[in-house]
């Protein structure tokens, strides 16, 4: 049955900043489509600390799903953008997005195990943004981390791909939906005539995480509801 290319029965997925928003919707949808899913968030691994990664590896045991959510995002005007908010946002946007998947990686390689990487980029991945720098900077990054490591990890196989969701109502987005002007601005470029929700992310990590994804690799797929085709 097709249906059953879907499902991930026995599976086991890790999912970063599962807490609310994003992250939870994408771990509930892994869950029912029958994983196992350990969510983390900030409370319980504080990703901007180099010695998380490993226990919450350790914590997650053979898990074969991977979905680097967790971000933070930090908004000032760039002449007032401070080295410290510069370093957070990288470090838990980007480095421990490369450290996480290098070491589950690790792990899959040890114990000959397919496996998938699931990265969350941005609409931020393919534009600059305002008084984002950092977090534009990260999430660009995030595009090429996703070849890069496809290119290294499709031969062993594990797949490793990226989802960019568009402007979704979300913690993230508030400031901006509490924008009247911004908020019309964004509303006007999106051809589904909606923000995005946390719901509309499902479909796509099931499928990235699935055997129905077997043959994807190094590709962004963008839930935006159409704002890059305009």
């Amino acid at each position: 049955m097709i249906l059953d290319l879907f499902r991930l029965d026995g599976h086991t997925a890790i999912v970063t900043g599962a807490s609310r928003g994003l992250g939870a919707a994408m771990a509930d949808a892994l869950e029912q489509a029958g994983a196992r899913v350990v969510r983390t968030s900030s409370s319980d691994a504080d990703l901007r600390d180099r010695n998380a990664v490993a226990s919450l590896l350790d914590r997650a045991g053979d898990a074969d799903i991977l979905v680097n959510n967790a971000g933070i995002i930090r908004r000032a005007d760039l002449v007032d953008y401070s080295d410290e908010d510069w370093d957070d946002v990288i470090e838990v946007n980007l480095r421990s997005v490369f450290a996480l998947s290098r070491d589950f990686a690790r792990r899959l390689v040890a114990r000959k195990a397919k496996g998938r990487i699931i990265n969350i980029a941005s609409m931020l991945s393919f534009q600059g943004g305002l008084r984002v720098v950092a977090y534009t900077a990260a999430k660009s990054g995030i595009l090429g981390l996703t070849r890069a490591l496809a290119n290294e990890l499709a031969p062993l196989g594990i797949n490793v791909n990226a989802i960019a969701p568009g402007y979704m109502a979300t913690d993230n987005t508030q400031a901006l939906r509490d924008d009247p002007q911004r908020s019309r601005d964004i509303l006007a470029r999106i051809p589904a005539g909606r923000w995005g929700t946390p719901e509309d992310l499902a479909g796509a990590v099931v499928f990235l995480a699935s055997p129905a994804s077997e043959y994807v690799h190094a590709t962004t797929l963008t839930v935006d509801g159409g704002w890059l085709s305009r």
